[in-house]
């Protein structure tokens, strides 16, 4: 089965852009910097000075080859008596030297990570960013995935590119300085010219091979940024329609639609395939070169070593001297050409990284001009609710409710109800200070004091005692409040539940998630509390008997409600109806207001 008229995203192709890299940098060098620096710095200057150590124990090993083969070449056992036992101790230092630069190296990795996944959950939650990117549509795609994966992608291979660059510098000054002070002069003779002398000429060679080299892979591979930022596009895209499947299962089980989701899943990993098997030939392409270049890299030092050799010029032990140090150059300078693929891979996951970082300063202007900061009633036990004289725009500032008053005084229980449609749930985010109010004056007290129950009520992942007091995790109360507000909303059965961890809100039904809803309340005893339909999944004699509970548990607490449906018999003091006029909602108060009866 095919759909063919759905289109897998596409994903832009990019190259490599210096902004980006410097904007990574100011932002994730920031580990570097504030109260996490003491450890970050140590961390640094300590594997710093391992990778140096391990230079020197290479280079050592270097000067031991040329100990032990000349000694080999001279047949000198007392030389090689004592090699073998050199060899020894130079092997323990570099193990010794391996293990501190796996601990520091990988801790560094660690904690740098945990600081970045840190601060990108701190912008992306703080100041509702995550609500507002998500419905104003400047969220990138797959938050989730660029927090958790790309962070690590964006971290841990930067740190081993780091390593592998101050291992090239400092290893290619190194063996350089062998070439030269080992190989010293060529004299070649050019016949009726005389003999022309080559200063350092090992040097040259190295250095000519190794570029050469280089340039002919760079120019190669200059396309594979843009072929692994557009295949990693490509299985975000892939993961997030997954994780829509799993959190719709419920609806697309029930409308049999599995083999449409197939289709679309099929789609989407028809794009990763193309992505990934254009780096696959681009690959190939580099091989060619890599496959051509490796193998001459041992040979040709000895190439170049061989006629001074031949000449007594080199012993044994220098020309194999002079053939590793060769090699450890080459290393060194194909550094970025053999890191490559993982340069693309960093770059493409820090950028997506730093699309978090962009995105969430720059919805920071529209967090500012929604929802002015409201006034703030007199401390009390309650508090007065109130939204005046007010009209509610969209985005583009096109009017979408407006009305006189709506007032709910300290212990009043004050309902709204309107067909679907009318703005309900834009009240709610008004409240929530997640709408912008084109005219009007807010009074409520500060965010802290008020809770709102919406109609599907969310339960966070963990045990029934955290869902009961999010969203304070470190709030202090007693088993026995716990279970008393479960009982008076007639889950008293999941009293002995508490420590209990599950998907609760895949354990319990729409009624039982509203009972539990209801049941926050009472333990956290807001002095405002906001209902979005936050009972329709229950009968109206339930409904009833929850509101009149809900007001005896709490008495000063100020209470509006908004539904679909008109009020029950009792439970609320006022009601007031939105209805359509001139073909826009209205707030007005309703011919017979609901008298409270709570028993």
């Amino acid at each position: 089965m095919t759909v063919e008229h759905f289109q897998a995203p596409d994903a832009p192709g990019f190259k490599l852009d210096p902004r980006v890299v410097g904007a990574f940098g100011r932002f994730a060098g920031g580990f570097w910097r504030g109260t996490s620096a003491l450890r970050a710095w140590a961390l640094t200057l300590g594997l710093a000075l391992f990778l140096i150590l391990s230079t020197a124990a290479t280079v050592a090993l270097n000067q031991w080859n040329r100990w032990f083969f000349d000694s080999l070449e001279n047949r000198d056992v007392e030389g090689l008596t004592h090699a073998v036992f050199v060899f020894g101790l130079i092997v323990v230092a570099m193990a010794a030297v391996g293990v501190g630069i796996v601990l520091t190296r990988e801790t560094l990795q660690v904690d740098w990570r945990a600081w970045i996944v840190r601060h990108l959950v701190d912008r992306w939650l703080s100041r509702q960013r995550f609500y507002h990117l998500n419905v104003t549509g400047k969220e990138p795609p797959n938050p989730e995935y660029r927090i958790s994966d790309d962070t690590r992608w964006a971290t841990e291979p930067l740190v081993d590119l780091g390593i592998g660059l101050v291992l090239a510098v400092v290893g290619a000054a190194a063996f350089i300085s062998i070439l030269w002070t080992v190989g010293g002069s060529y004299t070649l003779e050019l016949g009726t010219l005389g003999p022309v002398t080559i200063p350092a000429y090992m040097v040259l060679v190295a250095l000519t091979y190794g570029l050469l080299a280089s340039g002919l892979m760079l120019w190669v591979g200059a396309p594979l940024v843009g072929y692994v930022g557009r295949k990693n596009e490509a299985e975000g895209y892939f993961r997030f329609a997954m994780m829509r499947i799993r959190d719709n299962a419920e609806s697309v089980a029930l409308m049999n639609g599995a083999r449409y989701e197939q289709a679309v899943l099929g789609r989407f990993y028809d794009t990763v395939v193309a992505r990934w098997m254009a780096i696959v030939w681009q690959h190939g392409h580099l091989t060619w070169i890599t496959n051509a270049s490796g193998p001459m890299i041992p040979i040709v030092p000895l190439l170049f070593a061989a006629p001074k050799y031949i000449s007594g010029e080199l012993t044994l032990g220098q020309v194999t001297q002079l053939a590793a140090a060769f090699v450890q150059v080459q290393i060194a300078i194909s550094w970025v050409v053999d890191n490559y693929n993982r340069v693309a891979e960093w770059y493409a996951s820090a950028r997506r990284v730093m699309d978090i970082v962009t995105a969430c300063a720059a919805i920071d202007p529209d967090i500012e001009a929604i929802a002015p900061t409201p006034a703030r009633p007199a401390p009390g036990k309650g508090a007065t609710v109130r939204l005046s004289d007010f009209e509610i725009a969209d985005g583009s500032g096109r009017p979408l409710l407006s009305g006189d008053d709506l007032a709910a005084r300290p212990g009043e229980a004050v309902h709204v109800h309107g067909d679907s449609s009318t703005g309900k749930s834009t009240l709610v985010r008004v409240f929530a200070g997640l709408w912008p109010t084109a005219r009007g004056k807010l009074t409520l007290p500060d965010r802290s004091e008020v809770m709102i129950a919406p109609q599907k009520s969310y339960l966070p992942l963990g045990s029934l005692r955290g869902a009961l007091l999010y969203p304070e995790p470190a709030l202090k109360m007693s088993d026995e409040r716990l279970r008393s507000a479960l009982e008076t909303m007639d889950l008293a059965v999941l009293g002995e539940r508490l420590d209990e961890v599950a998907r609760w809100d895949q354990v319990l039904s729409n009624g039982e998630r509203q009972r539990l809803a209801m049941a926050r309340l009472l333990v956290h005893r807001p002095r405002v509390i906001i209902l979005d339909d936050a009972l329709s999944a229950l009968e109206e004699a339930a409904q009833s008997a929850l509101i009149a509970r809900l007001r005896m548990e709490l008495p000063e607490a100020t209470i509006v409600t908004l539904a679909q449906r008109p009020a029950p018999p009792s439970g609320h003091d006022r009601q007031l109806v939105l209805q359509r006029r001139a073909g826009r909602p209205i707030l007005v108060g309703a011919k017979e207001p609901v008298l409270a009866e709570v028993n």
